[in-house]
């Protein structure tokens, strides 16, 4: 008995002297533990976007059972450089981003925004009532802004798709950018553009209704219905992890705690989504920009 004893204390010293190596599972896991890195695009400004999105990343860190960190950017050519670095895990952006995205890093959509009961949304062209403008042709000379950049996809792939449809081709309006859809829509409603390219529901967004009279302008142009703004998670992971983020998130409509995150994001829904419903995106975009996706 006294020689056992002797053998097993031997034994725990060697073990805590020669520690065994992890395996491959056990590294696995702790690699696992890296934050989860989302990617919000830049819709509106940094701080509201912050604000809006800060309490999902908590809610998916507690669901997942690791660190969620919730990253935006100050404009969309910043933003576009993290997803052309692949810094997001998961990513919150448009829809010409994910369609650029999926064909050259691999990213998978899993979700659509669902905004107001509606998971659709469009481009639109927007006008002052008072401004005299009718139609597309009366703009011929006139200063287009449209929200964001030339990756933009409804304010403004879809909003000079809208002026080229009306017979306006570039070039016969004098073009320009604003950081953000709804500083677009300030630039027409303050006189600084004859019209804006905008999402056709960014009229009803709270920092756009608190900064304008949206009861002064009008839509001179709206375009198609098409599926709403995308989230979508790269390729190279897991598929078990990309259905519980998948699932966690589409389920937020059903449980109090999860609709009350839904109205912080100023949603109703985070619908599933497939690759194939962007399918008219890409169309536009080829008729607008020449590229093909």
């Amino acid at each position: 008995m006294k020689n056992l004893v002797i053998s097993l204390m031997i034994c725990g010293l060697l073990l805590c002297a020669f520690p065994p190596h992890s395996s491959a599972a056990e590294k696995g896991s702790q690699s696992a533990q890296k934050p989860l890195v989302v990617g919000i695009f830049p819709r509106r400004n940094a701080k509201i976007t912050m604000k809006l999105f800060r309490p999902l990343g908590e809610y998916l860190s507690k669901k997942l059972g690791r660190e969620v960190k919730i990253v935006t950017s100050k404009n969309f050519k910043t933003f576009w450089k993290g997803v052309l670095k692949q810094q997001y895990d998961v990513v919150h952006y448009n829809q010409y981003h994910y369609v650029v995205s999926h064909q050259k890093y691999g990213y998978q959509v899993i979700l659509k925004n669902e905004e107001m009961g509606n998971d659709t949304i469009t481009g639109s062209i927007i006008v002052r009532k008072d401004s005299g403008i009718k139609s597309i042709s009366d703009l011929k000379g006139k200063k287009v802004v449209f929200g964001g950049g030339k990756r933009a996809m409804q304010s403004y792939i879809v909003a000079r798709y809208l002026l080229e449809q009306g017979g306006l081709q570039w070039g016969e309006y004098e073009a320009d950018f604003a950081k953000n859809p709804p500083s677009a829509i300030k630039a027409a409603f303050f006189k600084q553009a004859d019209a804006a390219g905008a999402g056709d529901v960014v009229l009803q967004l709270n920092v756009v209704k608190k900064k304008v009279d949206t009861e002064q302008l009008q839509y001179l142009a709206r375009g198609e219905r098409l599926p709403h703004l995308t989230w979508a998670v790269k390729n190279e992971m897991s598929p078990t992890l990309r259905d519980e983020i998948q699932t966690t998130l589409k389920e937020l409509k059903h449980y109090p705690e999860g609709q009350a995150l839904l109205r912080n994001m100023r949603l109703t829904s985070l619908n599933v989504a497939t690759d194939e419903e962007f399918n008219r995106h890409r169309e536009i975009i080829k008729a607008v920009l020449d590229e093909q996706y």
